[in-house]
């Protein structure tokens, strides 16, 4: 291997390996007149040698490229650095191998998780059977850059209305459950817990460790926060992690992740950056909380200011409970004073006037109406002595009976017929002798 060669000005080839001219004396002797002749048979092989050796000059030849891509890797050892590439979408990786001349060089440190370009040429290492990329020159990819793509994500997904507040889930306001997407052994999940247990001691939780920066943090978030969203009894998510800067919050910025969150049916807070950070992760969450410790104050009650509001809202209720019935009391006692209340005799006096009149004036209604009909009763009496037999009895009149009829005509009481006569004064019994002569001449 060789980093002496000028990778910008080598011109790639299209010359066909098998068919080039061997490359030293060492390997001509080894491979005899196949090897003059550049042909390679069942019966007149090539040498591993010479096939390495072929494959060498060829990538030699090839021209140098710049690529994008993430730093998953970035090993120094003695000076030459070992390091592996990723491209930014599919999972495709390239060794990359920075000799000690060129990084002496290089204007900016590297690391893990860092996005770059780089100026890479091909090599084939012989003895080893190899193909690695020679890196010439690195550069950060510039921040206006990752900014613009940022920005065009960030205008995309709020013309979906993603980052609406109508979308935003309400926090419960006691959790018994809380589910935790954090680091490993880090300070944001033992801010977010202890901070959480000191407010309310009986909060339980439920954590899923993931990578919080670099390559895999994305995608093991997204799958955390699904997890937690599909147990029923996790009632808020929280993702923590302690700052940091931009290019290390970029995972929450992903795509995927985003649309992810959004799509929870739980409350999601996030706890990922500080004041000036705004991962894209924060627009969709149902709150955002500037640190762990600022996440577990705002997802958790404190037990004892909850106390004290309890207790200031009983002495307010007790307080209000006294005021309303010390004011009816005065009330009342306002009514009792007054003269209309103070005794109860004048509301007969005022009325005893009214009652006499209306005494004397009933008795005066019940004379008149005795009046009135004692004439009445006496006139009746004056019309019913005028309809009744009784008075034409009176004038000598007599009602003569036989039987049960009256004797309207001389054949209604023949001779010997027992009668019945009745005078003014009574009845007698009566018997007929016949026709008389007195009534026979009239």
């Amino acid at each position: 291997m060789t980093d002496s060669a000028d990778p910008v000005s080598a011109d790639p080839v299209s010359a066909d390996p098998v068919s080039a001219d061997p490359v030293s004396a060492e390997t001509d002797a080894r491979t005899g007149s196949a090897a003059r002749s550049g042909a390679a048979t069942a019966e007149s092989p090539w040498p591993v040698a010479r096939l390495g050796n072929e494959l060498h000059n060829y990538i030699a030849r090839l021209g140098a490229v710049w690529v994008e891509g993430e730093l998953t890797q970035w090993n120094d050892r003695r000076g030459n650095v070992y390091a592996k590439l990723k491209d930014l979408e599919a999972d495709v990786y390239l060794d990359l191998k920075v000799w000690s001349s060129t990084a002496a060089k290089l204007a900016d440190e590297f690391k893990a998780g860092d996005r770059i370009v780089a100026l890479v040429k091909p090599d084939y290492w012989v003895a080893g059977g190899q193909l690695s990329m020679i890196g010439y020159e690195l550069r950060h990819v510039g921040l206006g850059d990752l900014l613009e793509r940022l920005e065009r994500l960030r205008r995309q997904l709020a013309g979906e209305g993603l980052f609406d507040a109508s979308r935003r889930k309400r926090l419960p306001f006691l959790p018994h459950l809380i589910g935790l997407v954090t680091g490993r052994d880090s300070d944001a999940e033992k801010d977010v817990k202890t901070n959480a247990r000191l407010r309310w001691p009986e909060v339980q939780f439920r954590t899923v460790y993931t990578a919080v920066q670099g390559e895999r943090a994305a995608a093991e978030v997204t799958a955390a926060i699904r997890q937690l969203d599909a147990d029923p009894e996790v009632d808020v998510i929280i993702v923590a992690r302690g700052g940091g800067d931009f290019l290390n919050l970029l995972p929450f910025s992903d795509e995927t992740l985003v649309r992810a969150a959004a799509a929870l049916s739980t409350p999601l807070v996030s706890a990922i950056g500080h004041e000036a950070d705004r991962p894209l992760l924060d627009e969709v969450a149902s709150l955002r909380a500037s640190t762990p410790t600022d996440a577990a104050k705002r997802v958790v009650p404190d037990v004892e200011e909850e106390r004290a509001l309890i207790a200031e809202a009983r002495a307010r209720m007790h307080k209000r409970l006294l005021t309303l019935v010390a004011t009816e009391a005065d009330r009342i006692a306002q009514l009792r004073s007054r003269p209309a209340l103070q005794t109860t005799g004048w509301i007969v006096d005022s009325r005893a006037e009214d009652l006499a009149r209306w005494v004397v004036r009933g008795s005066e209604l019940a004379n008149l109406t005795v009046e009135r009909a004692e004439v009445t009763v006496r006139e009746l009496a004056a019309r019913l002595r005028t309809l009744s037999p009784k008075s034409t009895l009176e004038r000598g009149y007599a009602i003569v009976q036989a039987g049960d009829r009256a004797v309207r005509t001389v054949a209604d009481a023949p001779a010997g017929a027992e009668l019945s006569v009745t005078v003014a004064d009574g009845a007698f019994a009566a018997e007929s002798r016949g026709q008389s002569a007195v009534g026979a001449q009239k």
